[in-house]
Parts: C-alpha cells; structure tokens; sequence
C-alpha cells in the first residue's frame, strides 16, 4: 500500500471524534480523511472520501453500528472496517465477528492496539481480530456440545476448518484451495452440517469443543 491510510471516523460522540483524530494525526502512516456522526451519514462520506479503513461505534444515536457495518461490508468487500466498543459482553464481539467486520475493540484499549487494528483492517479486510477472542470462544465452548451427526471430516473439510478459523472468507479459502467459489460454498456447507453449525462462529465454537482445533489457533477470524 503507497502512503498513509486513510480513515473515516463514525462516532456518535465528538470527543470520542476529536480523540481519534489526535491519536492517528500522531502516526505518519495513517490519516483521517473525514468523519461524521450519524449512520445515516456515513456511506456519502464514505463514497466521497474512499478510505482504506473506517472505524465505527457499536452503537451509534441513529443505528446500530454493527448493522452499519454489514451495510458496508455488502457495498464495500475490500473495506477495511474496525469497530469499537464500550461493551465488551462476548455476544457483541460475536456478532461483530458475523458482520464481516475486520477488527474489534474496546475503547478503553491501549492507543497501539486501535492503531494495529486500523491496519489490519486497511490490509486484511476480510479477516477478524480481536484481543480475547479464543478466551471467549473458550467460555463459549464450555457449553453443552450440542449433537453431533457425522464428526468424520474429510481431509477438504479439515482445510476448510483451518482456513475458516484463520480468518478466511469464502471467496479467499477457494482462492487457497484452487477451486471454484461454488465448490469452495460447497465444502463450507457440508462442514457447517457436520458440525451442526449455521455459521461460522457456531462452526469454530464446535470445533474447539470437539478438539478439531485449539484455542491458540484462531487467532484471526
């Protein structure tokens, strides 16, 4: 990437605003490009100014933000999107991690946190990170393994898991894969059905109650 990143700020709260354009002024190699603080306000900024990376509030005065968010991830695949939160409860980080959101963090989060998820947010998208995300889906796992119907995965299927628990959406596990994107949906599909799944955070919480994968490895999701 050729120059600084550019970021659009949507937060309800002008201090909180202000805060983040103070904290990324200070960092050469990311810049604020706008801000607004409605959602309603936000995809006209956003197509005006064309940012790497927009940073959003959960909850915003006129939306919720992670609704927001799945807006501009559908008009927006390689947008980068960094969600902060001053609810840290594990229900909303997994539904940050089902918006297709790139990043989440708690605004109490120290300064070099918020900037290492704005940039992986401006390089890697379409993957998920948060800090205390495999603690989470550790508390998550201790709860009843639901049933179970086929737990014999095939070696595609075991990619797949692996993929998904890197942080790899569909169209990038058929990429690493080589096949299709219908095939890679496929594959997907079966392994969500095998583990009586319906998403990819069900998938993931079953696999670690499972074994098939350890909390050390989804470190990005």
């Amino acid at each position: 990437m050729s120059g600084p990143i550019t970021v659009v700020v949507v937060d309800g709260h002008t201090l909180t605003r202000y805060g983040l354009a103070g904290l990324v002024s200070a960092d050469a190699e990311i810049s604020v490009v706008g801000e607004c603080g409605l959602a309603a306000e936000a995809p006209a900024r956003i197509a005006a100014a064309h940012p790497d990376v927009v940073v959003l509030d959960v909850v915003l005065p006129d939306a919720d933000g992670l609704r927001l968010a799945r807006e501009l991830r559908d008009r927006h695949p390689s947008l980068g999107i960094v969600v902060l939160t001053s609810h840290d409860e594990d229900d909303v980080l997994f539904r940050a991690l089902e918006t297709g959101v790139s990043a989440f963090v708690a605004k109490t989060a120290p300064n070099a946190e918020v900037l290492g998820a704005i940039r992986h947010a401006a390089v890697a998208a379409a993957s998920f990170t948060a800090t205390g995300l495999a603690s989470a889906l550790a508390r998550r796992g201790q709860a009843a393994l639901p049933a179970v119907a086929n737990l014999a995965l095939s070696p595609r299927e075991r990619e797949v898991l692996s993929l998904l628990a890197t942080g790899q959406s569909v169209p990038a596990i058929a990429g690493s894969m080589f096949v299709s994107l219908s095939t890679a949906k496929t594959y997907v599909s079966r392994l969500y059905d095998k583990l009586g799944a319906t998403n990819r955070a069900n998938a993931i919480m079953t696999a670690l109650r499972l074994g098939l994968i350890t909390t050390e490895q989804p470190a990005a999701v």
